[in-house]
């Protein structure tokens, strides 16, 4: 693509009013050629062009497909964009020329992410006693970056250059290329990604691991109870205790599991298989907490299955009938720790939780304990009806791999499908358990600093207690030395973690990406929406520390100074007035005004501590794909004719704006957290009746939480279209749907984020405007 690129006009004609008051200097250059970005035009394009051929990673520093585009990957050498996106695929060669274009140097790492059915799993190698082959002076595993030297007998590390005896067991001849002759044979010496059977040396006191353990916590206490959730927790395990993660769909899982119930007490339960009834054990001074029983806490559920199915139905009935409202929160985490230390092997604590916690009982206070928490990962499952302290309990799930997920005003009725729906995913989804990552660079940069949901004792080591395939680890990089255009850069990414089966595993993900002196070539080989994702998270970290204004400030600027730097060193000349932006970031300015008009960062008064504190959280572990559609909806109109949504396509988006809604209209908004599914007052009768089987729109019940079952060709395919917007998602959604004018309006619009927000985030043609100030002045 060439630089001499058109500007790219701002909107069209029906803004000319409000433009020429905020920023006046458009129109008196641009008259009447504004035209807004277009987008839903970019990912349509992207879509077009890229989803019919597969993605090859052969090709060394080439951006991929859009996260919105589907597309296959076949690795030849650099590791999926399933598993590693870049924010740039080109990096500048010297520290000064990254520091002039503001470009961040990122990658969101996902290690273990779910591959279609259609995409080959990593290889699986075994080395044997041996172990992995490695650098002997920067570690760095064996990989296609590793030169052969010698006839075969010696490899250069194409990280820091050092040569390596290649041990006898692994010697073979070159080819007249000077490859090794095996290489394709070899998934570590031809593909990207793979993994490495781990020797006893990678294990903790060199010992084998045991298989993992669940251990389900299940809060007991008054709300608990009245909510319905300790009857549905306890319902839902006995059918969930079939799916615990496996890795060979046919054996039975070897994850063994454990069971306690709390209010300000805590009772363990011995279910071990030669019991004819389960036993409760009660410990009461929380203050000094032990496990109570050792042989039949963590079991099989194969030998203890009736045991287990009758703690289950006894549990709702126990606790019927209690007045308790006062719970703990650190002494239920402690007994988990306590528990799997007393098993020696590592686990998953599912905790169930409803209540505010006393202070003294909300976390441990000293960091140390999470140092010890390896291999003690918690998911925490909130069920608030009140202020909770989420940013507290928090700490728990983000400091140890885990997640946290929130039912604020829990009703069985509405919440159930949706809580049961990310239980059972989180309980069956595939996981490693205490992983250690690492991540090395070739010479000229390093990893510096580190997004997600783990803990760091030292600069290098990302420790993660559980690590699932939904996680991301953010890693920005900086230069410390000259890079060179004929090398590029290199980055490798080892994950050492104990796979469900209980086997030490090291998954090894590689990345070479081109590197130059020229800033026209770093602009060619960006990601928006992988540059997005590194700011929003740099962004929601720093707002800990920094006044939130200021982290907005600063956001703005560095974007401006990004589209400055392109203006003044890569863009042809032309008028002051003219907004050009490089051809891969188009939408810079589009993502960037929702990301600072998100929740987190302008708040509005009808957003809790406990929300913000969530969705901060919630947003560190996210891949590109969930903060796309997380900061930038998507909205569907349903309006056509009925037999053409049966195509098999989706409808094409429109743009995320309230203008773009027709009174005579449906439309389904998609945000990776809610779906909403907005009714036009004026909508066709026949819409109405093929959605929801009633012909008016004063008929339609607004409570609905999914559409009826109807004998139509629309009313299937719609509910198709919702089960794929789910399935594509790490968090189950539930369907909202709105009337025009209804109350929950209100909710939908806060949504449509290209509109001027009721907080008073600007509307995108506002920011726009101010961007293009911004870059002015800069140039000026």
């Amino acid at each position: 693509m060439s630089d001499q690129q058109p500007a790219v006009s701002l909107t069209r004609l029906t803004h000319n009013s409000l433009l020429s008051e905020i920023c006046p200097q458009f129109l008196c250059v641009c008259k009447t050629r504004f035209l807004f970005l277009p987008q839903i035009q970019v990912i349509e394009d992207d879509r077009v062009n890229k989803s019919s051929e597969p993605f090859t990673t052969g090709v060394k520093g080439q951006a991929p497909p859009l996260v919105t585009t589907n597309f296959q990957v076949k690795d030849q050498g650099n590791a999926s964009p399933r598993f590693i996106r870049c924010t740039a695929y080109n990096m500048p060669c010297t520290a000064d020329m990254a520091k002039q274009s503001q470009v961040p140097l990122a990658a969101v790492i996902k290690p273990l992410a779910m591959l279609p059915p259609d995409e080959t799993p990593p290889y699986i190698v075994d080395h044997g006693d041996g172990g992995p082959i490695r650098c002997n002076r920067c570690k760095a595993y064996m990989c296609p970056y590793m030169q052969f030297i010698e006839g075969g007998r010696r490899f250069q590390c194409g990280f820091c250059s050092c040569v390596t005896e290649v041990p006898p067991h692994y010697f073979q001849h070159l080819d007249h290329t000077g490859k090794r002759v095996d290489c394709y044979d070899r998934p570590e010496l031809s593909q990207g990604s793979y993994e490495f059977v781990a020797t006893v040396d990678y294990c903790k006191n060199n010992k084998l691991p045991q298989p993992p353990s669940f251990i389900f916590f299940i809060d007991v206490s008054y709300n608990a109870v009245k909510s319905g959730m300790v009857n549905i927790v306890c319902q839902e395990l006995k059918a969930l205790l079939d799916y615990l993660p496996r890795e060979n769909p046919e054996a039975d899982s070897v994850v063994r599991v454990g069971f306690v119930t709390y209010n300000k007490v805590l009772h363990f339960y011995n279910v071990k298989s030669s019991l004819a009834q389960p036993q409760m054990m009660v410990v009461s001074d929380v203050s000094d907490m032990f496990l109570p029983l050792l042989d039949g806490f963590l079991v099989s559920v194969n030998d203890s299955r009736m045991v287990i199915e009758s703690l289950l139905d006894q549990i709702p009935e126990m606790f019927a009938d209690t007045r308790e409202t006062e719970t703990v929160f650190g002494p239920v985490i402690q007994a988990g720790l306590e528990a799997l230390k007393a098993a020696d092997c590592a686990g998953k604590l599912f905790v169930f939780h409803s209540t505010l916690v006393a202070i003294r009982h909300r976390t441990h206070k000293e960091p140390s304990f999470w140092r010890k928490s390896q291999g003690c990962c918690v998911d925490l499952f909130l069920f608030p009806n009140q202020y909770v302290d989420v940013a507290t309990l928090g700490v728990v799930p983000v400091s140890t791999g885990g997640s946290v997920y929130k039912y604020t005003y829990f009703q069985a009725e509405t919440d159930r499908e949706r809580f049961l729906n990310d239980l059972r995913r989180d309980v069956q989804k595939p996981m490693g358990f205490d992983a250690v990552m690492r991540v090395r660079t070739s010479t000229g940069i390093r990893a510096t600093d580190f997004f997600g949901s783990f803990f760091m004792s030292n600069t290098t080591d990302v420790e993660l207690a559980g690590l699932d395939c939904d996680k991301t680890v953010t890693v920005e990089f900086r230069h410390d030395d000259k890079l060179s255009e004929d090398t590029g850069a290199l980055m490798q990414c080892a994950v050492l973690y104990t796979s469900c089966s209980g086997q030490r595993r090291l998954r090894v993900h590689n990345m070479a990406v081109n590197c130059c002196s020229q800033l026209a070539d770093l602009y060619r080989n960006c990601e928006t929406d992988t540059i997005i994702n590194f700011f929003s998270k740099y962004a929601y970290r720093s707002i800990l520390n920094t006044p939130t204004k200021t982290v907005r400030d600063t956001m703005v600027n560095q974007c401006a100074q990004i589209l400055a730097c392109y203006r003044k060193n890569c863009a042809s000349p032309s008028s002051a007035g003219q907004l050009i932006l490089p051809e891969c970031m188009k939408l810079l300015p589009v993502y960037l005004n929702c990301v600072l008009k998100s929740d987190v960062l302008q708040p509005g008064a009808d957003v809790s501590l406990d929300d913000r504190a969530y969705l901060r959280q919630l947003l560190s572990c996210m891949d590109v794909s969930e903060s796309h559609i997380f900061f930038y909806p998507r909205l569907l109109p349903l309006v056509r004719d009925p037999v053409k949504l049966d195509g098999g396509s989706l409808p094409m988006a429109v743009r995320n704006s309230e203008e773009r809604l027709s009174k005579g209209g449906v439309y389904l908004l998609e945000t990776g957290l809610h779906l909403f599914l907005w009714v036009g007052a004026n909508a066709q009768q026949e819409l109405l009746s093929n959605i929801f089987g009633t012909p008016t729109f004063s008929q339609i019940d607004p409570n609905m939480t999914s559409l009826p079952e109807l004998d139509n060709p629309f009313s299937q395919r719609l509910r198709e279209i919702i089960d794929s917007f789910r399935s594509q998602r790490s968090r189950y959604m539930k369907l909202m749907v709105v009337k025009q004018e209804d109350k929950a309006e209100l909710i939908f619009k806060h949504f449509l984020c290209e509109d001027k927000s009721t907080s008073g985030g600007p509307s995108y043609v506002d920011f726009l405007c101010h961007m293009h100030k911004e870059i002015r002045q800069l140039l000026s």
